[in-house]
């Protein structure tokens, strides 16, 4: 078990308690990670909460700034928005299940030589080889292949404000963790190809991978943080049990 608490806009150490709590109510166990009470419970891979591994993300971002793989990129936001808005990248907008569109290449042709300690400051992107088809055997979903540079470009490995991607910080545990197997949703495959980039640029080895069809409600929508309604903690307080939500068998309009 480990806790992705990364961003500090949307993480607390509150929430990181309700989903063990959840999770321990649904009678879901684990040998290795925090306990409800102790979010950093000692274990051979400690600690287990992500805002507590720094040190692990520097060492992989400093292993790819000097195999040349990643580059400073100050685009704002509104940057990005505007260069992606225009009308020669048209074809360049994100996958609605991909939450990163494809990077124009602004700061990518930078020359400068780059010398610091700190990723702070900028964003920070993978050099992606284009045109490369990145192909992988999925548990679940059978065999996929992405193009490098055309469904997904390079992509933020550091944000400006000090925190680490959920990429970079992905690759960096899987390996440090030995994990073999991540089990995933489906709107994650093109991260999947991204990590595998990461892994061979760092020399890791690539778990195997199986993503799920995802959940979604009556209409076809996904099951989102936004939609209140149908997470665990509701249905708790509602009534169900655990045997109910892990068979499925939720009452007519749940």
């Amino acid at each position: 078990m480990r806790i992705e608490d990364l961003d500090p806009d949307r993480s607390r150490a509150d929430y990181a308690r309700a989903a063990l709590d959840d999770l321990d109510w649904l009678g879901i166990r684990w040998q290795e990670g925090p306990s409800i009470n102790n979010p950093n419970r000692s274990g051979p891979y400690a600690p287990y909460a992500q805002s507590h591994r720094q040190s692990v993300y520097l060492a992989a971002w400093r292993a790819l700034l000097d195999g040349d793989h990643i580059y400073p990129c100050r685009c704002s936001r509104k940057d990005l928005e505007a260069a992606l808005s225009a009308p020669h990248e048209g074809s360049r907008t994100a996958d609605p299940l991909d939450d990163e569109p494809v990077y124009p290449g602004t700061c990518r042709s930078s020359q400068a030589a780059i010398q610091t300690d700190s990723p702070n400051g900028v964003n920070w992107r993978f050099r992606v080889p284009d045109g490369e088809a990145i192909e992988f055997e999925d548990g679940n979903l059978g065999h996929q292949c992405f193009i490098a540079g055309r469904d997904f470009g390079d992509f933020v490995v550091w944000r400006r404000d000090g925190v680490p991607s959920y990429q970079l910080a992905c690759v960096a545990d899987d390996s440090a963790m030995r994990i073999t197997e991540v089990v995933r949703g489906e709107d994650l495959l093109k991260s999947t190809a991204r990590q595998i980039l990461l892994n061979r640029a760092l020399g890791y080895r690539n778990p195997d991978w199986f993503h799920c069809c995802l959940v979604v409600d009556a209409y076809g929508h996904r099951l989102a943080k936004r939609y209140d309604a149908l997470s665990i903690r509701i249905l708790r307080q509602r009534g169900i049990s655990p045997e109910q939500i892990l068979k499925d068998d939720l009452p007519a309009g749940e």
